[in-house]
């Protein structure tokens, strides 16, 4: 048995955020050692200490836009953002032709 940051259980299949970077991810294992709970998220495949993740309600995972009625996953956001970070820009791209 594993409780979050604000001591409420988690089980397997929960959300959760890590408070520190606010990943978020679906929780695919719980284990106990030395009386510290870890959880498994799915997200980044990394155990992390239960203390430090909070089970999110279903609320909190998608964002809704009122314009459109459109959800919107902010974790594909987040990966958007990193990739476009990480993309190499080129000085011989387009180039003049004259």
């Amino acid at each position: 048995m594993a409780f979050d940051a604000r001591d409420k259980e988690i089980s397997t299949d929960d959300y959760v955020r890590y408070v520190d970077t606010g990943t978020i991810g679906k929780v695919l294992d719980i284990k106990t050692e030395d009386e510290v709970g870890w959880v498994l998220i799915d997200k980044t495949n990394l155990w992390y200490k239960s203390k430090l993740v909070e089970v999110l309600d279903e609320k909190d995972i998608k964002v809704k836009f009122t314009p459109t009625g459109r959800e919107l996953d902010i974790e594909d956001l987040k990966e958007k953002a990193a990739n476009m970070e990480n993309m190499q820009m080129d000085s011989n791209v387009a180039e003049g032709g004259g």
